[in-house]
């Protein structure tokens, strides 16, 4: 009677806990979204477009035009996290859009740092520009005086040497470095005295030239330790032969409008409900543990971005929402294990204690492995895509904090009172029964690879016969919003587009009052005021156009391809390190099936390709990597017993084995992870559907392939290595054995 009164007293004492946290996250929760700062998508900013001109007045080339596109992102879009939308349009305009900035002047300052970095003499003339200069190569240092200052490193020797000589027979040899130098604004006879100092002048030095030199320069003035750093910073993130003119400038509302955001919410919390209910259904009071590791996990993703200054947008939402279904992953290996050790008979405390140690490296090595996805995607990736690997990262981590420590100090917490003792069935579901896995994977392996093999040829057909349909991002052209207060019907649109002399490509119908259009051309200025006000006049209409050049598609294929190339290698070099080559090639030859499928599925289906679908596809390759990484820790783990003496048959019973306990898993963590980008498919938002389609493609197709694939795949590879001698790895050494009297000898 005692044990129980002390159990129930521990149980209420627990759960007072548990709402202490609820009530916690209750007060917090509605400052921390009232602050969260949204993408231009869903409250709109400011819109400018520049054109670029090359301060020699030479002829723009694409490869200025796109290394002035790289840096003006560069400069505003380093997390990733504000989200900017950078297009090329023409040949020679860069549009930039900024969230949540309603006054231009900001705007413009933010902007005008362009980082131009020009040589003049003292009469104001161009002598070079920063094209003589290694890009890059900008460094902290000091002058003779051991002052900070800049040191340059010199690209074109030879011109540099030929203008410094030529200025030095000059009868005033002094050159003079400017940064963002205006014909109007700027001259050095009137701002040579405050030269040399960055707070009060554009003119960065002034030095005499007494001779030629053909060697790195140094940038020396009056400046702070902080003034060079930013200095060098702003040299490096924009050192080109280019400067920016305004075209024009608005203020622009949201692109999707606010019942975007209100909709996806909506469908948040609906999958996040689901899967607690699922959880609960599933794990009982355990699930309910997990259900609030959950909430936890997600106020401190929210917390984490927010501290970061970052900006959530519709994939930022939905990087969140898949961040949900794979932390919950975490538990439900967690719990798979604990149900092992109660099928041994163990008590529920040395089942809990065993079950946390025996999933720990299983879930490290998972979430490494995505997260190594993840970052090649922050790295490579642009704009919305490096955001969604924020979130991505900032997810995984937060994972591994709540799901590993504090959901299992909860558990523990419960554990130690002793009320779950004989209520096991309460505290974490129905147990494993033996014998009832009879599934037979290894023997139906022709049959899962001739599936696979049916699917790629028809994919290879499809992209062979129809392509993709690429979007504007990939293939250049402009995309129109109209939003009237009655439907416009198709007839109209195309009856509109061929008075306006625009190759019309495609018409969405968002809502009765919104009408989504792509078209093949690439609108100019007046071709844009001609369509605002061509609608206007005639349905009352107010447009939002934005035009893409294709000169974007040649990064955002370049950047997927290496993304793509990079995770796969390191993928390669930490399985191999951490399991073995086998192991490797047969998850990377798994991963390339599942992207290839999206890619197939999406040609079939004539599903639009956009940039955020390269977010998707490398998102895929993180989940299912996770997804193979637990089915293979579990062979591994099992091999182990058998090892010495390993047969083919025996190899097979434990690949089956190993499969049969983790399908069920496999299973669960898979339903998890869907049901949240089902309800962003049924209930979020429009704007985002082939993103949410792609990844419950992917995430079908990669638990399919984890387990009759991948684990095929490595049997088949495994049974010709038995019987061969081992390969010892780099790392091992033969060893001699030291002879210690009374210890070994």
């Amino acid at each position: 009677m005692k044990q129980r009164t002390t159990g129930n007293r521990g149980i209420v004492q627990n759960i007072g806990i548990i709402l202490i946290l609820m009530i916690i996250v209750a007060m917090i929760a509605p400052v921390l979204f009232r602050n969260l700062k949204f993408g231009l998508d869903l409250q709109g900013g400011f819109e400018v477009l520049y054109q670029v001109k090359s301060i020699d007045g030479s002829k723009v080339t694409s490869e200025m035009v796109n290394s002035t596109y790289k840096t003006i992102q560069k400069r505003i879009d380093v997390l990733g996290v504000s989200e900017p939308i950078i297009t090329v349009e023409g040949d020679d305009k860069i549009r930039v859009q900024l969230a949540g900035i309603t006054d231009p002047e900001e705007a413009r300052m933010m902007l005008s740092t362009a980082a131009n970095l020009t040589f003049r003499d003292t009469s104001d003339h161009l002598l070079m520009n920063s094209d003589v200069l290694k890009s890059g190569g900008a460094k902290v240092g000091e002058d003779s005086n051991r002052k900070p200052a800049v040191a340059l490193s010199v690209k074109n020797k030879d011109k540099f040497y030929k203008v410094t000589k030529k200025v030095s027979k000059m009868k005033d040899n002094r050159i003079v470095i400017w940064l963002d130098y205006d014909e109007e604004e700027n001259s050095f006879a009137t701002e040579e005295n405050s030269c040399g100092s960055l707070n009060n002048s554009k003119c960065l030095s002034v030095a005499s030239v007494s001779q030629g030199f053909a060697s790195d320069v140094i940038i020396q003035g009056n400046f702070t330790q902080d003034e060079v750093k930013t200095l060098v910073e702003l040299i490096n993130s924009g050192s080109l032969p280019t400067k920016l003119e305004e075209v024009s400038s608005k203020t622009v509302a949201a692109s999707f409008g606010s019942h975007s955001l209100e909709k996806t919410f909506f469908a948040g919390i609906v999958g996040i409900a689901l899967i607690m209910l699922f959880m609960i259904f599933v794990y009982r009071f355990s699930g309910f543990i997990a259900s609030i590791g959950m909430i936890l996990y997600t106020m401190i993703t929210f917390g984490v971005f927010w501290l970061i200054g970052g900006v959530l947008t519709l994939p930022g939402i939905a990087a969140i929402l898949l961040g949900i279904g794979m932390a919950i992953d975490a538990n439900v290996i967690n719990f798979s294990r604990i149900r092992d050790e109660l099928d041994q008979e163990k008590t529920l405390k040395s089942a809990v204690k065993r079950g946390n140690k025996s999933s720990l490296v299983t879930i490290i090595d998972s979430n490494v492995t995505t997260l190594l996805v993840a970052i090649i995607l922050f790295i490579f990736g642009e704009s919305s895509i490096k955001g969604f690997a924020t979130m991505l990262i900032i997810s995984i981590l937060t994972t591994m904090f709540v799901m590993v420590l504090i959901t299992r100090w909860l558990t523990n917490l419960f554990v130690k009172t002793g009320y779950f003792d004989n209520r096991t069935k309460l505290f974490i579901g129905d147990k494993k029964e033996k014998g009832k896995h009879k599934l037979d994977f290894i023997k139906n392996s022709r049959v899962f690879f001739a599936i696979s093999i049916v699917c790629v040829i028809l994919g290879i057909v499809s992209l062979f016969f129809s392509g993709l349909n690429l979007g504007i991002d990939f293939k250049g052209g402009s995309s129109i919003t109209i939003k009237t207060e009655e439907k416009l019907t198709k007839k109209q649109i195309q009856e509109d587009m061929k008075k306006l002399s625009y190759n019309l490509e495609e018409i969405d119908f968002v809502d009765n009052q919104t009408t989504y259009v792509k078209i093949a051309n690439q609108l100019e200025k007046k071709q844009v005021v001609k369509t605002e006000k061509y609608f206007k006049d005639k349905y009352k209409a107010s447009t939002d156009i934005g035009v893409v050049s294709n000169i974007v598609k040649k990064e955002l294929v370049k950047n997927a391809f290496v993304s793509l190339i990079i995770a796969v290698i390191g993928m390669i070099i930490y399985i191999s390190l951490r399991f073995k080559f086998s192991y490797a090639i047969s998850a990377i030859i798994a991963l390339l099936h599942d992207a290839f499928l999206i890619v197939a599925i999406f040609s079939i289906f004539n599903l639009e390709v956009s940039s955020i679908f390269i977010a998707a596809i490398l998102s895929i390759i993180g989940y299912s990597i996770n997804d193979t990484i637990v089915a293979f820790d579990r062979i591994r783990e099992n091999l182990k017993e058998k090892q010495s003496k390993l047969t083919k048959e025996g190899l097979k019973e434990v690949v089956n084995i190993s499969l049969q306990q983790t399908v069920k898993r496999s299973l669960i963590t898979s339903i998890t992870t869907i049901i949240p980008v089902v309800a962003l498919i049924i209930l979020g938002s429009y704007e985002i559907i082939n993103f949410n389609i792609a990844l419950l493609i992917g995430l079908i197709v990669g638990s399919y392939s984890s387990i009759c694939i991948a684990s095929q795949l490595l049997y088949t590879i495994e049974k010709r290595n038995i019987g061969k001698p081992k390969k010892k790895k780099w790392y091992e050494d033969d060893v001699e054995e030291v002879k210690i009297k009374g210890i070994n000898s």
